[in-house]
């Protein structure tokens, strides 16, 4: 069985329009059988930005081989997926910092990309990333002012994840009598992307 790991960044949990799209995405890859669900839940794991302290504190470890730490259990979950599902609200014109932090937690050589001397190399499993985001503003897809899209295609092809895909929807805030409607349309379109996957 595949594995798909659910990377919630969506705070707000039941409350959220975000994870309403997401839910109906991951639960349709469920009921398919074709995948295990590993959940992590952003809110709930300790998580600290690379620092000096920490930054040195990683390094010594992968200096002694020391792989085994549970320092490198996110890196090492991260790498075996067989799908990576991002599901976090549109903030500050990109993602919350702690999923930021989260990737920069799970970026580690030797686990989540290589470098020979020469090149980088990415080393993860998972050949497809499906972001799922909602946001309040009027700011569509490609966007100048989107800047969430971007920085996860990039860590895609620095991963060696092949594919990107995205879900969302705009306006919410701005268009409250349209918020049923703007979701309804997004969980049939995260259906359809999940049954396409499916296919392949």
């Amino acid at each position: 069985m595949k594995t798909l790991l659910f990377i919630d960044s969506c705070i707000r949990k039941e409350q959220s329009r975000t994870k309403v799209i997401a839910d109906a995405f991951v639960e349709k890859l469920r009921q398919s059988g074709e995948y295990s669900i590993e959940t992590v839940d952003i809110d709930k794991i300790p998580l600290s930005p690379l620092g000096k302290r920490e930054y040195e504190h990683r390094e010594n470890l992968l200096a002694q081989s020391k792989f085994d730490d549970k320092l490198f259990d996110l890196p090492k979950q991260f790498a075996k997926a067989d799908l990576i599902v991002v599901s976090a609200p549109f903030w500050d014109m990109g993602i919350p910092a702690k999923l930021k932090t989260y990737f920069e937690n799970v970026s580690v050589s030797g686990f989540t990309f290589g470098f020979d001397g020469v090149q980088f190399k990415g080393l993860c499993n998972a050949e497809h990333m499906v972001y799922i985001t909602t946001r309040g503003m009027d700011i569509v897809d490609g966007d100048e002012m989107e800047q969430a899209s971007p920085y996860l295609r990039a860590l895609c092809k620095f991963f060696g994840i092949g594919n990107f895909a995205m879900v969302s929807v705009s306006s919410l805030d701005v268009k409250p009598d349209e918020v049923d409607e703007r979701l309804a349309a997004a969980v049939k379109q995260a259906e359809q992307l999940a049954d396409t996957i499916l296919r392949k």
